[in-house]
């Protein structure tokens, strides 16, 4: 049997609460989007699932939002049997009895693990008896992660469709970027559209990072005023039906890259293009990164940033301090999503088709590194798109954003034009 919990709500200050995301498992399994609440999964029963939620209260409703309450649990979300959450502890020696082993995610809701731990110990000490309890508790992470991990056709067109909204983010900003603006306005852009094409949200804090703050993988100041002659890299993605979209693009915000901005743009460019090439059925999954750090290495050498054979340097993993991380991660409900990534020590598994990933490769030079080309210190450049496998190659789902240097300067040429 499986015990799956909800997330809960997290207090920001005082008596306000950070907006409430709901764990991603327990969305996939139910898809009931109320936090505090358990789903119980009892193969073989009359019963087999039961949710167990907020109950309704009229009063509680008027301050925060109305509950869908134990009928809606069934009407609804297809629920088997539905309770309030108030008879889950009462119910756990009857829900546990009569299985070998239960499935759990250890950790998550802490008041949850005390009760489950309670009632396992007390119906360990009737054994003896014939009670027929779980002794073994297992992850539940080791085989729901790996049903998330390859998608189903619903869950592509879920997919598809954040990668579509996150894709008329992106173009809105090429459209929007120019000298003065700040970082923020830019994220305010994202956001703004990404909801205008029906997005619950963002899905990771946005990065709208300019100049030099590009070298900064996870920046999220976003602070500076963006200027002339700089380049702006963006990371953003949308949130839609609970599945994630992840679109890198940089772009000069003068509207036209500098002679030198366009060399760095083009070894990135062509390091993507070798990564996607990799992505096919049984290929290694860091088939992409392979491709991208050899693409890489070579041009930074052709850049003058590094010297010496690519091989030796490859294996000394000399572009480290300007590629610092992997090409790409599985997308899904997370946009880092779940599933491993090795089948064994150092040996990584095959690609699939439904399985979804990211192509991110990227080259950071700091501005205080004497060791590069002074006319090259300060630029980061990432391009990343969304990518699944399918039974005969790869589809790039976000394919049409502008992403030559070609394409990103006609699409800035134009302004935005947003309703508001």
């Amino acid at each position: 049997m499986a015990i799956v919990p909800a997330a809960t709500l997290v207090r920001r200050s005082n008596d306000v609460d950070y907006p409430f995301h709901q764990d991603a498992d327990f969305r996939y399994l139910t898809g009931f989007p109320e936090p505090q609440a358990v789903a119980v999964l009892r193969p073989g029963q009359e019963h087999p699932f039961t949710l167990f939620v907020l109950p309704r209260n009229p009063e509680a409703e008027t301050w925060t939002g109305r509950r869908h309450g134990t009928d809606e649990a069934k009407t609804v979300f297809g629920a088997d049997e539905a309770k309030t959450i108030q008879e889950l502890e009462p119910a756990l020696p009857e829900l546990l009895r009569g299985y070998d082993a239960l499935y759990y995610f250890s950790g998550r809701r802490p008041d949850l693990d005390r009760s489950i731990d309670s009632v396992l110990r007390s119906l360990r000490m009737g054994t003896r008896d014939g009670v027929r309890v779980p002794y073994a508790t297992i992850d539940l992470a080791t085989v729901l992660h790996e049903h998330r991990l390859i998608k189903s056709p619903q869950e592509v067109e879920c997919l598809r469709r954040a990668v579509q909204v996150t894709c008329q983010g992106h173009l809105a900003v090429m459209h929007f970027v120019r000298e003065g603006v700040l970082e923020r306005d830019v994220a305010a852009v994202l956001e703004y559209v990404f909801r205008r094409h029906g997005a619950e949200g963002v899905s990771y804090e946005t990065v709208a990072a300019s100049g030099s703050n590009a070298c900064i993988l996870h920046y999220t100041d976003s602070g500076s005023t963006l200027r002339e002659g700089e380049l702006l890299l963006v990371d953003a993605g949308a949130l839609v039906q609970g599945y994630s979209g992840d679109i890198t693009r940089t772009m000069p915000i003068s509207g036209r890259f500098t002679p030198r901005q366009k060399d760095v743009y083009e070894v990135v460019l062509a390091a993507h293009r070798k990564a996607v090439d990799a992505i096919r059925p049984k290929a290694p999954c860091d088939a992409p990164h392979v491709a991208a750090v050899r693409s890489l290495t070579e041009g930074l050498v052709s850049l003058a940033v590094l010297d010496g054979d690519i091989e030796e340097l490859i294996e000394k993993e000399a572009y480290k301090p300007y590629y610092m991380h992997r090409t790409g991660h599985w997308l899904g409900m997370d946009v880092h999503d779940v599933g491993r990534y090795l089948e064994k020590e150092k040996v990584y598994r095959p690609l699939e088709p439904g399985m979804a990933l990211t192509v991110e490769p990227g080259i950071y030079l700091p501005k205080d590194d004497e060791t590069v080309p002074a006319d090259l210190r300060g630029i980061g450049i990432r391009i990343e798109d969304d990518v699944l496998v399918t039974s005969d190659g790869h589809e790039v789902l976000s394919a049409g954003l502008p992403i030559t240097v070609e394409e990103i300067e006609e699409a800035m040429s134009k302004d935005l034009d947003l309703p508001l």
